[in-house]
Parts: structure tokens; C-alpha cells; sequence
């Protein structure tokens, strides 16, 4: 049995970063992915935008690994040649409810550390932003945009620079708890199953990470770490005239907490409106875009744009992992070491949604200190 230090699965962008992070440490790493290329799921699949963090709950994971990420994640990227667009954010008040709600999530940002953010006036924000009308706004100028893709791509390309490698079409199918570590068997798909022994099993899987989590031998149940599956849709703007917009623009969170339609832009300069929020079956996953869902999109930037319905065209689709389900109030990213749970050596990341991308570098320093002498 092939004996590795490291063993992480999942080559998402949060995957890719732990494993960068701590093949620093020249340890043999290697990062599990069960797809034949990196980032086919989650991280592929969002608006690749930069938060601020101002949405989290003070002292929460959430709201540390954004404040933190926010600023690694644009060093990162300047130094290692990864496009990005610092283009700044508005949170829109349309109603006076909205104002009062925009000084709460000032108040909040605030207290996450956001130094930078503003509410202005409808005139101060005609003079940024001419085409949007709207009563109020708070300005998060430390939002951004990035290209996912490239950024995973050079991260893995620093990873197999140092001492580790991502191995693709290589399923999970048991882990086993040994003297010396952790036992992973692995699906190579024409290949027989074999397995590696692992010191270090960090689970950082995504949509399926509680099931490498229960594969393990944890109670999902018991600790709360099942998955709930929501889907996020965005229909792209084929005219961009009727959409002129430099920033990115957000309404404010509804009860749920979610972000509702908001105005993406990406890097080559296109408006994407999304995503919506629909909880599906964890068997009934597809990333189709349904079209019958287009003037819903269209009626919730009514207020800032005059569209018909054939000005939006289906762009794609991304399903979340989220730990709290509809209607139910905020969780917390899980990101913990289980050796108060008799597994020591296990880290598991379960429910990394949003701002996982933004906090990707924070996570892998994160678990870096996890790992404790482990390393």
C-alpha cells in the first residue's frame, strides 16, 4: 500500500488551496478528484465574485475567512498573474425598510473588520452609476471579480512545483481507519480499486462531503453535517446597452439571508443577472437552465432596467452545498479536526457555500493550524 503524507479530496478551488498551502511544507499531498479535470462542480459553476464579507454573522468562519481571503485572494492573484477586476460593489435600498437594513449590514461590516464601506445618497450614486435610480446605497468598494478557473489552475500549478499532484477519475469509496493513519480506497475507473495510506485525510469534497464524512465513520446525523442541495440559475444580457453598469449590484438579503438577483459583471465584460435559489433533490441534480424562469429574473431588476424577457438568455447553473435548509437560519461553514471525535487526522470541510471562493487562500491557511504537529 502506497504510504502518502497528505491525502485531500476534492479539487475544487477550496481543495486546491489547502493543498497548496501545505505541500509548502514539502509533504507528499495529493488532491482526489473523482471528475476527469479540476473544479467541475461548485467552484465552476457561481458568479466568481470577490466578497467583502459584510454579510456574515460577527465572529462566525464565514465572516474571518472572507475578511482574511478578501485580501489574499487579490495579493494572489496580482502576484501570480491571475486576471481579476477590483470593480466595487452597491447594495440598493428601494424602500425605506432597505435603508434601515443598509445601515444594519454597515453595522456588521464593520464589526467584520470592512473599513471602507459607505452608504450614499441616490445623487452620489448617479454620479458613479447614471443609468441606476435607486433611494440609497452602500458602497463596498473591496468586491471584485476573479477568473476562477485560471486561479485554480495556477494553484495547481504551484502545487505540483513543490511536493504534491492532483489525481484525477479517482472516486472515493471507503476510508478506513488505520494504526498510522487513514486507509482510502479509490475507484480509478477502468483500474481495479486500490487503496493509500494516509497520516492526514482532509475531506474537502463539496456537494459530497458528508458522505466522505459518514464513509469515514462520523454520525452525520448526530453532528448535524447533512447537505442540502440548492441550485442557483443565471440568464445572461444579450444587449448590453440596456444594462450599462460598472459595479456590481446586489439588493438587500431577504429573511433567508439570501442575496437575491443581483448584476454580475465577468472579465470580458458581460452582465449576468443571478442566481435565485432553488432547493432540489440531492438524486436530481442538473445544471439545465430553465427558460420558464426568465421573467422572474427579469421582473427583479425591473426597478433598475427595462427589459423584455427576450433580452435574457439562459448563461448556466450551479448547485450549493448548503447546511441549512429552507426557511431555516444561517449555518456556519464546518471546518474541523475530528480528533475529539476519536478520528484524529481528519479534518472535514462540510457546507463550504458561499464566500468559499473568496475565502479560499483563509481556508487553507485554516487547516494549515488544524493539521497542528500533525505536519
Amino acid at each position: 500500500m502506497d504510504r502518502i503524507d497528505v491525502v485531500i479530496v476534492g479539487a475544487g478551488v477550496v481543495g486546491l488551496a489547502i493543498a497548496e498551502r501545505i505541500a509548502r511544507s514539502n509533504l507528499s499531498v495529493y488532491v482526489l478528484e473523482k471528475h476527469n479535470s479540476y473544479g467541475q462542480e461548485t467552484s465552476s459553476r457561481n458568479s466568481e465574485v470577490i466578497h467583502a464579507g459584510m454579510h456574515y454573522p460577527a465572529g462566525s468562519l464565514k465572516a474571518k475567512l472572507c475578511v482574511e481571503g478578501n485580501e489574499l485572494l487579490y495579493d494572489f492573484c496580482k502576484n501570480n498573474s491571475v486576471a481579476f477586476n477590483r470593480t466595487g460593489k452597491f447594495i440598493i435600498a428601494k424602500t425605506d425598510k432597505d435603508e434601515k437594513t443598509l445601515v444594519d449590514i454597515l453595522k456588521r461590516g464593520e464589526e467584520n473588520g470592512i473599513k471602507d464601506m459607505k452608504i450614499m445618497s441616490k445623487n452620489e450614486i448617479r454620479t458613479i452609476e447614471p443609468g441606476i435610480n435607486v433611494n440609497a446605497a452602500l458602497y463596498a468598494p473591496s468586491s471584485g471579480i476573479v477568473d476562477s478557473h485560471i486561479l485554480m489552475k495556477t494553484l495547481i500549478k504551484l502545487l505540483k512545483s513543490k511536493s504534491g499532484d492532483v489525481v484525477y477519475n479517482s472516486e472515493v469509496t471507503g476510508v478506513e481507519k488505520m494504526e498510522g493513519g487513514y486507509g482510502v480506497t479509490i475507484n480509478g475507473g477502468s483500474k481495479d480499486e486500490f487503496k493509500v495510506l494516509t497520516r492526514i485525510l482532509i475531506n474537502s469534497a463539496g456537494l459530497n462531503s458528508d458522505v466522505i464524512a459518514e464513509k469515514a465513520g462520523i454520525d452525520i446525523k448526530k453532528e448535524n453535517y447533512e447537505l442540502k442541495y440548492c441550485k442557483g440559475q443565471y440568464f445572461r444580457i444579450t444587449d448590453p446597452a440596456k444594462c450599462k453598469v460598472k459595479h456590481l449590484i446586489y439588493s438587500v438579503p431577504d429573511e433567508e439571508g439570501h442575496l437575491g438577483i443581483h448584476v454580475v459583471l465577468d472579465l470580458a465584460g458581460k452582465i449576468r443577472l443571478g442566481p435565485d435559489s432553488q432547493y432540489i433533490d440531492r438524486d436530481k441534480i442538473d445544471y439545465n437552465v430553465n427558460i420558464a424562469d426568465r421573467k422572474y429574473f427579469m421582473d427583479s431588476v425591473a426597478s433598475l432596467f427595462s427589459l423584455r424577457e427576450d433580452d435574457l438568455a439562459p448563461d448556466t447553473a450551479g448547485v450549493r452545498p448548503k447546511l441549512q435548509g429552507k426557511g431555516e437560519k444561517f449555518r456556519d461553514f464546518i471546518i474541523k479536526n475530528e480528533k475529539e471525535s476519536g478520528f484524529p487526522g481528519l479534518i472535514n470541510l462540510i457546507g463550504i457555500d458561499s464566500p468559499g471562493l473568496t475565502a479560499s487562500l483563509a481556508i487553507g491557511r485554516y487547516v494549515e493550524t488544524l493539521t497542528g504537529g500533525l505536519l
